[in-house]
Parts: C-alpha cells; structure tokens; sequence
C-alpha cells in the first residue's frame, strides 16, 4: 500500500510558474508509474501527465505539452509537475496517482490505484 500527499499549489498570476509534489510513503515510489491528473470546477477529471516507475518514460496531454514537465526522484520518493506559463484554464485541483500504465501515447489506471487528495491550484489575475 501506499498513500501520497500532494502539495505545492496556490494562487498564481497568468504566465507564473507552480512547482507540485507528490510525496509516497509506505512501498515508496519506486515500485509504480506516476500519474498527475486535474479537475477544474464543473469538469470531469483529466489526465495531466505520468512518468513510468524505472526508464523514464514520459506522457502529457496534448494541451500541456511544452509547459508541464514531470520527473521523479525515487530517493526521495517524490513526483514533481513542473507547470510553467500558466494560464486561468488550468485552474483546478491537481492530484497525483499511482497508475497501472505510462507510455508516451498515454497513461492508464485500476481501481486498485492509490490517490492523493489534491492541491488547489488558481491561476487568475
């Protein structure tokens, strides 16, 4: 089992940068792919980005790419979303997940999968 705790978000001006975490404890990071995924008010859940447990292996939504970046550090056991040039419409609740899988054309999870609660994160001026 493993529980993750976002944290990182806030309140931006269009055009700021926000850095997101995704801390794991318990089995730690290294044994699953990560996957970020957002939700603005009134919307389904989306999926943001993910990146494999061991090779590297990235995915962002076709909309975020160039601006998000994702990376990890498995000693830390830690996720990172880099999201630069930022804008109103990526307003929402960020969350992260584990995922079953992670692959540049997309990411997938179960049931089984374990999420965080979220960090808010408002982009407005």
């Amino acid at each position: 089992q493993v529980h993750l705790v976002e944290s990182g978000g806030g309140s931006v001006q269009p055009g700021g940068s926000l850095q997101l975490s995704c801390v794991a404890s318990g089995w730690g990071l290294t044994n699953w792919h990560i996957g970020w995924w957002r939700q603005a008010p009134g919307k389904e859940r989306e999926e943001v980005s993910c990146i494999s447990k061991s090779d590297g292996t990235t995915y962002y939504a076709d909309s975020l790419k160039g601006r998000f970046t994702v990376s990890r550090d498995n000693a830390k056991n830690t996720a990172y979303l880099q999201m630069s040039t930022l804008k109103p419409e990526d307003t929402g609740v960020y969350f992260c997940s584990t995922v079953y899988q992670c692959t540049t054309r997309g990411m997938g999870f179960t049931p089984h999968d374990y999420w965080g609660k979220g960090t808010q994160v408002t982009v407005s001026s």
